[in-house]
C-alpha cells in the first residue's frame, strides 16, 4: 500500500494522531487494509497529510501496542491478521469497544500514574497566563527554535543544576512533547544498529514506544541495587535505558556502586550511552534528594531525561533531555528541521513560573501532600499480615510482596470483581510471565486519604490478610 487517504478535521478537539489511529484502525476491522499489507512510511505519511511525523508515529504505536500491525526493521509497519470474530462493520466494532471499556469503571484505582490535581496552583497559573498572552508576546504564536525557547531552557538549566546537580548547558537542553517525543529524536541520533538494554522489569510506554520504532530491545535483569551491569555486557546492548533514582516499577534506588559500574561500561566503547529517565525525582520522602547519574558523568556518556508531567501536569506535556555533545552536534546538523512540539505560549508560562519562584513553592507544597498520603498507605499496609513493602521512600506508588498463596493476577482479578484496580508487576516483565509472582504496585497520587484506607481495608479482607 503506498498511499492512505486518512481524513484527519484539524477543528476536532480529538487530536490528529486519534483520529489517525482510529481510522487505520477501522480499515483494518473492516477488511479495507488486508493481513500482510505494508502501511506508509511515518515520513511519507507526515508529508502526505502535512503533520509531524511525530504524530504519525504516536498512531502507529498505538496500532502495534494493540496488535493491529508489527514493526520490521528497515522494512516498515505491516497489518497482522485478526480473528475473525473480530471482522465486521468498523463503526459497530468501535462502538463495541468503546462501550465495554466504558462499563468497567473502578470505585477505587490505585494507578502509579498521574497527579493530584485538586492542589494545582490555579489562580497563580491563571495570572501568569494573561501575563503571557499579550499583544507585546506576539511572537510566541510563530514558530520558535526548535530546540525549545531559550527562556525556558535556561531556567531549566539553572533548576537542574541547584536540584540533581545536572550539568546542563542551556544550549544542550531540548524540550519535546513528553518523554515520548524525545525518546523519538534519541532514536534519530544513535546509530540504526544500536541494540538497547532495558531494565526488566521495565517502564512500558517507553518499552513500546522504541519497540514501534523498530528498535532492537534486550531486557536486563536486576537486583537490589539496580541494573546488573554484568548482564548488561553479555547482553550486547550499546544503549542503557534506566531510572536510576526510583526505578519504575520496583523502586530501586541505583547504588553508587553500580553507578560507577555502569559509567564504566559506558566509557568502553565509543558509541555506548546511557539514558538516565529521571521521571518523579522530585518527590522523595526519606534521606536526602538522590543526585542524578549526569552529575557523576566525567565523559560526556549520560542522555539526561526530566519531565513537567509528575510535578505540574501530565496534560501540559513539557518535557526536556540534555544532549551529549556529539549527540547535541548530531541534532544541530540533523535535527534542526524538526518543529519543537510543545506549545511557545506553555513555555513561557512554565518559565515564568520558575523564575518568579511558584514553582518551587508548588512543588514543596506537594510534597507535603504527598507525604501525608505516603504515610497513610504505609499505615494501613503496615498491618496485613504476609506483607513485605518495597520502593516506598519516593515517587508516588509502592511495591507490595503478599504472600499469601495467590499470584498477582489472581489478587488482581478479586479486587476487579470488586470494582477495585490493582497492577500485579508481572505486567511490567519484557521477556517472561511471572504468572506466580506475588507483587503488585500500589499507586496514592489520585487517592485522598479515605479512598487509600477505604481500599485497603476491602483489599485486606478479600484476600485474608
Amino acid at each position: 500500500m503506498k498511499e492512505l487517504a486518512v481524513y484527519v478535521d484539524t477543528n476536532s478537539k480529538v487530536p490528529a494522531y486519534e483520529q489517525i489511529y482510529s481510522f487505520i484502525r477501522d480499515e483494518i476491522i473492516n477488511g479495507n487494509i488486508k493481513k500482510g499489507a505494508s502501511l506508509p512510511s511515518s515520513r511519507a505519511l507526515a508529508e502526505y497529510l502535512q503533520f509531524s511525523r511525530s504524530t504519525i508515529l504516536m498512531a502507529y504505536e498505538q496500532l502495534v501496542a494493540e496488535g493491529y500491525i508489527e514493526t520490521e526493521p528497515r522494512r516498515g509497519y505491516y497489518v497482522l491478521e485478526l480473528d475473525n470474530g473480530f471482522r465486521g462493520s468498523g463503526a459497530a466494532a468501535t462502538s463495541q469497544l468503546s462501550l465495554e471499556k466504558a462499563a468497567k469503571e473502578y470505585r477505587i484505582d490505585f494507578s502509579p500514574d498521574g497527579i493530584e490535581t485538586g492542589h494545582f496552583p490555579y489562580n497563580e497559573w491563571r495570572r501568569i497566563m494573561r501575563q503571557v498572552v499579550t499583544p507585546e508576546n506576539q511572537e510566541l504564536f510563530n514558530s520558535g527554535d526548535s530546540r525549545g525557547d531559550s527562556g525556558l531552557r535556561q531556567v531549566i538549566s539553572e533548576y537542574l543544576m541547584e536540584s540533581r546537580r545536572v550539568r546542563a548547558n542551556p544550549s544542550r537542553v531540548i524540550l519535546g512533547a513528553g518523554n515520548e517525543n524525545l525518546l523519538m529524536i534519541i532514536s534519530m541520533l544513535l546509530d540504526g544498529s544500536s541494540v538497547f538494554g532495558m531494565e526488566n522489569p521495565v517502564y512500558r510506554k517507553s518499552y513500546m514506544l522504541l519497540k514501534s520504532l523498530g528498535r532492537k530491545i534486550v531486557p536486563v535483569g536486576m537486583d537490589g541495587s539496580g541494573m546488573l551491569v554484568s548482564r548488561l555486557e553479555e547482553s550486547g546492548a550499546d544503549i542503557a535505558y534506566v531510572t536510576p533514582s526510583h526505578q519504575y516499577p520496583t523502586g530501586t534506588v541505583m547504588s553508587i556502586k553500580r553507578r560507577m559500574e555502569l559509567l564504566a561500561w559506558a566509557r568502553a566503547k565509543e558509541d555506548r550511552y546511557i539514558i538516565e529517565d529521571d521521571y518523579d525525582s522530585e518527590f522523595r520522602y526519606k534521606g536526602k534528594p538522590i543526585p542524578a547519574l549526569q552529575g557523576n558523568d566525567g565523559e560526556d556518556k549520560v542522555i539526561y531525561i526530566g519531565t513537567f508531567s509528575k510535578s505540574l501536569s501530565p496534560a501540559m506535556r513539557i518535557s526536556y533531555m540534555v544532549l551529549p555533545g556529539v549527540l547535541y552536534e548530531k541534532y544541530m546538523k540533523n535535527g534542526t528541521y524538526l518543529s519543537n512540539t510543545v506549545s511557545r505560549i506553555d513555555q513561557k508560562a512554565v518559565e515564568l513560573f520558575i523564575r518568579e519562584g511558584g514553582f518551587g513553592r508548588h512543588l514543596s507544597r506537594m510534597r507535603k501532600i504527598y507525604k501525608n498520603k505516603h504515610d497513610v498507605m504505609l499505615a494501613c499496609l503496615r498491618r496485613w499480615k504476609n506483607t513485605v513493602v518495597s520502593g516506598e521512600n519516593a515517587g508516588a506508588h509502592m511495591l507490595v510482596h503478599i504472600n499469601n498463596g495467590m499470584s498477582g493476577r489472581r489478587l488482581a482479578e478479586l479486587a476487579d470483581a470488586n470494582g477495585i484496580k490493582i497492577y500485579p508487576l508481572d505486567t511490567y516483565y519484557i521477556d517472561e510471565k511471572k504468572s506466580k509472582d506475588t507483587q503488585i504496585l500500589l499507586g496514592y497520587a489520585r487517592l485522598d486519604a479515605h479512598q487509600i484506607e477505604k481500599g485497603l481495608r476491602e483489599l485486606a479482607e478479600l484476600w485474608g490478610l
